[in-house]
């Protein structure tokens, strides 16, 4: 498939319209041509396990797969991330929590082992430092009687106070669902909205502290994102047709 030479600055997001997978797979590839040899080897190896781990699965209307590229290569261009480890853990991010069992080659009935067991075969094909950023933006089990979203702000707050770079990989992932928001159809719209809008402080609060490795200009950018997500939230949520 021909691509356009002006891919390499393309919005994201309208790769994807445009180009689909195909596209955000060449954006990727030109992303990764800044590393060395072993660093696109790693690189490629784990971009083919999460294909491999996410084909059946769909965002709304789009493979799951883009939702991941779109987290790296934004990681990569937008945050200027030349850290290997963190660039793998962003493409395997939801590796542990969606499909535990195969990813630990487990019967797919495995019940709550399966989660460190994924995590050991990360650690054992990344290293352990993967694992851990991973194992930071892993979603725990909820307790069925509290309400799931307090529960996941409560998560993210006490998971990224201690991995800075996990912070990292988690704002991209987030400007992917709250930015791109537009970008849903159906009912899931005011569900993203509602679920990510109290979102919105803990990340600038997270992203400005000095420890977040991550530039004064990446930094300013993402803030900009953050604001741009509370703009569409707030039309989601305060302006309904």
């Amino acid at each position: 498939m021909e691509f356009p030479a002006y891919l390499a600055t393309m919005p994201m997001h309208a790769i994807t319209e445009i180009h689909g997978e195909p596209g955000l797979l060449a954006r990727f590839r030109l992303e990764i041509e800044a590393f060395d040899e072993a660093a696109r080897d790693r690189l490629t190896e784990a971009l083919d396990l999460a294909a491999d781990l996410h084909r059946d699965d769909r965002r709304v209307r789009e493979p799951y797969l883009n939702h991941l590229l779109r987290v790296a290569i934004r990681l990569m261009h937008h945050y200027q991330v030349r850290d290997v480890d963190v660039i793998v853990a962003g493409l395997l991010h939801d590796a542990v929590e969606d499909h535990p069992a195969e990813l630990a080659g487990l019967d797919p009935g495995a019940g709550a082992e399966a989660t460190p067991a994924a995590l050991a075969t990360l650690s054992d094909r990344f290293g352990a430092r993967v694992a851990r950023l991973v194992a930071a933006v892993t979603n725990p089990a909820y307790d069925p009687g509290r309400n799931r979203d307090e529960q996941y702000r409560e998560h993210v707050a006490t998971s990224l106070e201690r991995e800075p770079w996990a912070r990292v990989i988690k704002v991209s992932d987030f400007t992917d669902n709250g930015v791109g928001v537009i970008h849903t159809v159906g009912p899931k719209v005011t569900r993203a909205a509602t679920k990510y809008r109290p979102m919105v402080p803990i990340f600038r609060d997270l992203v400005a502290r000095p420890d977040t490795p991550l530039s004064p200009p990446v930094k300013q950018h993402i803030l900009a994102q953050l604001d741009l997500a509370e703009e569409r939230f707030s039309a989601i949520l305060d302006h309904p047709a």
